[in-house]
């Protein structure tokens, strides 16, 4: 197994309204935005508020060697809501790519992190997010997607 925060998969950036961002970056030479998969996909959860999470509205785009996405939380008490409300938007975490989700979420708790939320598709793919903002200032992720 590899290291859990070995190879940074995507920055999320928390903003309040996700179209005027889009547009900005796109101004700017930064396009190819795409809709994220449904988070209903996602039935093994364990978020603060599920209704929350299932009402954010997420966009993505590759660039290279870097996957950006947009996240633009509901008024729903999820962390980035809460993140939003506090900073008016930023860098909110930053994802890792790993080959199995699950032991790498093993080995970040090994090095003493806890999990702040997570969740898996049927296939057990997946996120975690760890307890790292305070810390490292900002949220730390290991996600794996699912098998094409």
């Amino acid at each position: 197994m590899t290291q859990p925060f070995g190879q940074v998969h995507h920055v999320c950036i928390v903003v309040p309204d996700i179209a005027a961002a889009q547009a900005f970056y796109e101004s700017v030479g930064i396009g190819g935005w795409r809709e994220y998969p449904p988070l209903v996909d996602y039935t093994d959860l364990d978020v603060p508020d599920d209704e929350a999470f299932f009402g954010m509205k997420y966009r993505y785009t590759d660039a290279p060697g870097l996957q950006l996405q947009l996240c633009e939380p509901n008024e729903g008490p999820s962390p980035q809501r809460k993140f939003l409300d506090r900073t008016g938007g930023g860098v909110f975490h930053i994802g890792f790519v790993v080959d199995d989700v699950d032991e790498a979420t093993k080995q970040v708790h090994a090095l003493g992190m806890d999990t702040w939320m997570s969740g898996r598709r049927t296939d057990r793919t997946g996120f975690t997010y760890f307890k790292t903002p305070e810390i490292a200032g900002v949220t730390l992720e290991v996600r794996q997607s699912p098998k094409s």
